[in-house]
């Protein structure tokens, strides 16, 4: 079926992409504006894919013609919540005389971080730019002529409240089924208003549906078969929609089943993640193949590792794999398809599901698909993204700065400074059955994917995937890459997300730029940007892409980030070697030469973790501490700025400590960080034990307990 999937739910003026599913590249397929509302002028283009900007508030409902008959898509748009911003650098903040500055471009997640789009203007000491930004806090990346090694970033915040949440949940009430919309609030924002939406692609008439309020209603005798129901909240702005799946029970005409296929997978709410870097794993005298990898499986169990994630095992001309030239087999200096499998079997066999790392965003430019592209066979034309030809702006296309000569009108769209890894363009019917097949040709040997610059592929296609692997296997899990994190990439898409917020936070905090109880941020951020209630969150302090926080910020602050990642919800994540003191950021992995005591605390972590549920499904609640001579509650005693520092010997340290519980209501647990260089004596605001959950030792000194990185008590209460 090309039916083209769910409702849309979108802004007026932010563009979606409309696509039939799995479109064949030979058919003929054609979109029209059947209904928009009375003020609109938006319309739709040619072709099978096509971008469509709704320009008034409202329903616009559109209708696809393809080989297979006739679909409707709705698309759902809300007032634009977006005001002008102001993007501004100094001249003088770039390392180059300002004579040699001929350009400066700004990018950032609001251009897709596409280098040369968007140029800065010169006022008068400033370069300067404006965009269209919704409320909230916003990075730009001020790059001096289009070169990364000349770039500043600039950070503004647009006010306004946060985005509204919504849950649903249904049951089956004397022959009727009953969906309650639960909303909730933004930070700073108005109680919302749950709008309800059928699914276009269901059998379902309106007219058997009833709303009121929170609350629709319909007799199970008028349910099709199967029916989605979403729903979103509205108050200032609209939330990330959420769906019901209802499926009648042909055995029983009164009845039906409810499930929610937004959610994550079961096994993977609380997971411990291991990512390893494939090539550096086996060590320094090793070439790590799928079996070198297999036969250090033990040392996974020994971590109570959950699930791997490997970094791409397909053919690559690089060592981190990103640069892929066949989709379709595995690399052949890692091994066979058959000892993958082997590898994957044996990790089943110690309970440790295997992510696999899905790269959908473009190709190697060596891949072969590319080099027809290039090289102008016809049918490879619409395989790539090509960016018109301006002679403005010839460093787009010269050989001196990609060290590529890419040939053709115009030149290859790519991401940042990537010159050697083009996107593929997803308007192409080809690309995106092309893609769809390299899904479907490894997601029956894995247990999930994480997809790499997520961000970069669009929605609809996500959507798609989603579908396509939970209909056959509701336990598969998907991981999404999206810098900054974005809640839209929750709505029908993928189970688990980046936390790019707690990342940032444990870094500032491990340089000793902010202070400890700024984590709290970074869970206040979660609600704040609307990430709804389902959201599974990865909790990380470094991947391949970051510099070792060891590195950065010291084994101390290590030790503490880490604890943060075990003792908060969410999927805590481990690099390869975090635990056992690599500093270089894909540096092989020290077997014989690590750090003996920095991988027993991680065990020790994970094994906590496993024993004490709360630690898993515990709220989290802010609890008053002491750090010698500091009381901490909301900030500390002697701070009157707000920013966290305290008085003291130096008054211009952030304080280090942090307290907080884990409650489930059956048991509570305080943890304590200390991410500083020195022990630190913490007494906490209410009673507790005085032995370290994570050691069994006594920590207790005068009046409080001794932390020097992390310790975990039970509660008294």
């Amino acid at each position: 079926m090309h039916e083209p999937g769910p409702p849309r739910f979108v802004h007026a003026g932010e563009s979606v992409e409309l696509a039939p599913r799995r479109p064949d590249p030979t058919a003929d397929f054609s979109w029209r504006v059947r209904d928009r509302p009375a003020e609109s002028e938006a319309s739709v283009g040619d072709g099978a894919i096509v971008h469509f900007t709704p320009d008034e508030p409202g329903a616009y409902e559109l209708e696809l013609t393809a080989p297979d008959g006739t679909h409707r898509q709705t698309v759902r748009a809300f007032p634009d919540p977006r005001r002008e911003t102001r993007f501004a650098v100094a001249a003088s903040e770039f390392d180059l005389p300002d004579e040699e500055i001929a350009s400066v471009s700004l990018t950032g997640p609001f251009n897709d971080y596409t280098l040369g789009r968007d140029r800065m203007t010169r006022e008068g000491e400033e370069y300067v730019a404006t965009f269209d930004l919704p409320p909230g806090d916003h990075e730009g990346i001020c790059v001096a002529n289009d070169d990364f090694e000349h770039s500043r970033t600039v950070d503004v915040s647009v006010p306004g409240p946060g985005r509204p949440r919504i849950h649903l949940d249904g049951r089956v009430e004397d022959g009727t089924l009953v969906v309650t919309a639960r909303t909730e609030a933004a930070p700073d924002g108005s109680d919302p208003d749950a709008e309800f939406r059928l699914d276009d692609r269901d059998d379902l008439d309106e007219s058997a549906v009833s709303v009121e309020g929170s609350r629709l209603r319909v007799p199970v005798a008028d349910l099709p078969d199967r029916a989605r129901i979403h729903a979103v909240a509205v108050a200032e702005r609209h939330s990330v929609a959420d769906t019901l799946l209802v499926e009648s029970d042909d055995s029983d005409a009164g009845s039906a089943t409810v499930s929610r296929p937004n959610d994550p997978p079961e096994w993977a709410t609380h997971a411990t993640v291991y990512q390893i870097f494939v090539r550096r794993f086996a060590g320094e005298t090793v070439e790590t193949t799928f079996e070198e990898i297999e036969r250090r499986v033990p040392y996974l169990e020994s971590l109570d590792v959950d699930c791997l994630w490997l970094t791409p095992v397909v053919e690559s001309p690089t060592d981190h794999g990103y640069h892929v030239t066949d989709y379709f087999d595995t690399a052949g200096d890692l091994g066979t398809r058959a000892e993958f499998e082997s590898l994957v079997a044996r990790l089943r066999a110690a309970d440790i599901r295997v992510v696999f790392d899905l790269v959908l965003n473009h190709t190697s430019r060596d891949h072969p698909a590319f080099q027809m592209h290039a090289a102008g066979v016809p049918e490879y034309a619409d395989y790539y993204e090509r960016v018109p030809a301006d002679p403005d702006e010839t460093d787009r296309d010269a050989t001196d700065v990609d060290d590529v000569d890419w040939a053709g009108e115009g030149t290859p769209g790519y991401l940042f400074n990537w010159t050697r890894i083009p996107n593929l363009n997803y308007d192409s019917p080809s690309v995106r059955s092309w893609m769809l097949d390299v899904v479907e040709e490894w997601a029956p040997l894995v247990d999930g994917f994480r997809a790499d610059v997520a961000w970069g592929v669009p929605h609809g296609f996500w959507k798609e995937v989603r579908e396509r692997l939970k209909t056959e296997d509701p336990e598969f899990f998907l991981l999404d890459e999206t810098v900054p994190r974005d809640p839209q990439f929750h709505e029908n898409e993928f189970d688990a997300h980046y936390d790019t917020a707690l990342y940032g936070a444990l870094r500032e905090i491990g340089r000793g730029d902010a202070p400890a109880e700024t984590l709290f941020d970074a869970l206040d951020a979660t609600r704040r940007e609307g990430f709804p209630e389902s959201s599974l969150l990865l909790r990380y302090v470094e991947n391949h892409d970051e510099t070792r926080y060891l590195a950065e910020c010291g084994e101390s602050a290590l030790r503490a980030a880490a604890a943060a990642t075990f003792t908060l919800p969410g999927a805590p994540m481990i690099y390869y070697g975090q635990e056992r003191g690599v500093e270089d950021q894909r540096g092989e992995m020290k077997w014989y030469d690590g750090d003996a005591d920095l991988t027993a605390f991680h065990r020790r972590l994970s094994a906590l973790r496993d024993q004490r549920s709360v630690l898993r499904t515990g709220a989290v609640e802010r609890v008053e501490w002491t750090c010698e001579g500091r009381t901490d509650g909301d900030r500390p005693a002697d701070d009157r700025s707000g920013d966290g520092r305290t008085g003291g010997p130096d008054d211009s340290t952030p304080d280090p400590t942090v307290a907080y519980a884990r409650d489930d209501g059956d048991s509570r647990v305080v943890v304590v960080l200390n991410f500083g260089d020195d022990p630190h004596e913490v007494s906490v605001g209410e009673p507790v034990g005085t032995t370290d959950l994570l050691t069994g030792e006594s920590v207790a000194a005068g009046d409080g307990v001794a932390v020097a990185d992390a310790v975990v008590l039970e509660s008294e209460d």
